[in-house]
Formats: C-alpha cells, structure tokens, sequence
C-alpha cells in the first residue's frame, strides 16, 4: 500500500519547488508554427516534471507530475485532470522517460490538485508559475 503521497510538510515543499529546474528547450519538439512554445521543468525527485505550454504568453496547457499522480489543465476544456502516471510500475517501457502514461482519475483529486498548488507556490514570483497559479482560480 502507497503511504499518502499528498501530505507532505512545508519543507519538503519548499524544498520540490525549490529543486525545479528548466530541462534545454533543443530537447523538446518546439512548437508547431503557431505561436506556441512548451516549458520543460524537473525536479530533484525522480518523476517530477512539469510542462506548460504556451500560445500568445497564455498557458493552454499544463501538466503536473510528482510520485506516479499527475494532474494536468487544458485551456479547451478549462478543467483539472488528475490520474496515475505508469512511472512507478517497473518494467522496461518505464525506463524511457517519453513513454509517461497517464489513467485519468474517475473523480477529481483535490488533495494532489492542492499539494501541486502548494509546491508552484513557492515560485510564485516567476512569471511561469504566477500563471499558472491563476488556473487555480
């Protein structure tokens, strides 16, 4: 049985959201043309990245992964997604970061919404992360 992954003292959110570093843009595919742009973001901890993309400075979507949750946004549906990513089930097709996949959750969870709040609330100073604080609004 996983122990909750959702509470987690000040600290260790401090310390993820301190950890966060911007993965090389040359790595990820750049945008199709149309004026978007994606953000690659990593923690020190295995398993947690976060992308946002953007179009016109506008975040039109959003992806939050931390111990095998994911939690996502998307500007066509204006509405929060979480799920279990396959990052924490060993077998050979997890060995490639580019393999991530994500099950949705049947019903929201607003725990892991909350705890990803939590930790980009430690950059909130960053143009990035302040816009995608707004989402949560």
């Amino acid at each position: 049985m996983h122990k909750n992954h959702h509470v987690l003292n000040k600290n260790e959110i401090a310390s993820l959201g301190a950890s966060l570093r911007k993965i090389e843009q040359k790595l990820l595919k750049q945008g199709d043309g149309q004026g978007k742009t994606r953000i690659w973001l990593q923690g020190a901890e295995p398993y947690f990245d976060i992308f946002f993309e953007f179009k016109n400075d506008e975040i039109i979507w959003f992806q939050f992964t931390l111990r095998g949750k994911s939690l996502s946004w998307d500007s066509k549906t204006k509405g929060w997604q979480t799920g279990i990513t396959n990052e924490l089930k060993s077998d050979d097709i997890t060995l490639y970061p580019a393999s991530k996949i994500i099950d949705n959750d049947n019903i929201i969870d607003w725990e892991f919404i909350n705890l990803a709040k939590s930790i980009l609330q430690t950059r909130a100073e960053e143009a990035t992360f302040a816009k995608a604080l707004a989402l949560f609004n």
